[in-house]
């Protein structure tokens, strides 16, 4: 349990990085939306693995949405932080999602692929 906390921590913390160094105010005002390419669905950990700009691929897991998505389509999203309570080795912690809303899909980041390689 605890490599699925240090996972999301690292994913969070690695993504909020990078969304914050990429992110610049648009004219007006408002950031601009993450741009990611679906490539691929991994079964064997149950995720789907998007490639961002501006960072590694990243494992996410569909949180709402249609099932289907054609493999390389675009995804605009905009992302925001859940919190909840879980149990991690044997203390009650809280733990942080990093949220992807891509309009009728919506991930939560489950890892980060840092070998680049399409499969």
């Amino acid at each position: 349990m605890s490599r699925v906390v240090i996972a999301v921590a690292l994913a969070t913390l690695f993504v909020g990085v990078a969304i914050l160094a990429h992110n610049r105010p648009a004219a007006s005002g408002k950031a601009d939306p993450l741009v990611f390419v679906f490539l691929r669905v991994d079964p064997a950990r149950d995720v789907a693995i998007l490639r961002p700009m501006i960072a590694p691929d990243i494992g996410v897991q569909l949180d709402s949405g249609p099932r289907n998505l054609k493999r390389g389509t675009v995804l605009h999203c905009t992302t925001s932080i859940r919190e909840h309570s879980a149990i991690v080795e044997e203390q009650k912690e809280s733990i942080s999602e990093l949220l992807l809303d891509c309009g009728d899909h919506k991930f939560v980041v489950k890892g980060l692929d840092f070998t680049q390689g399409a499969k």
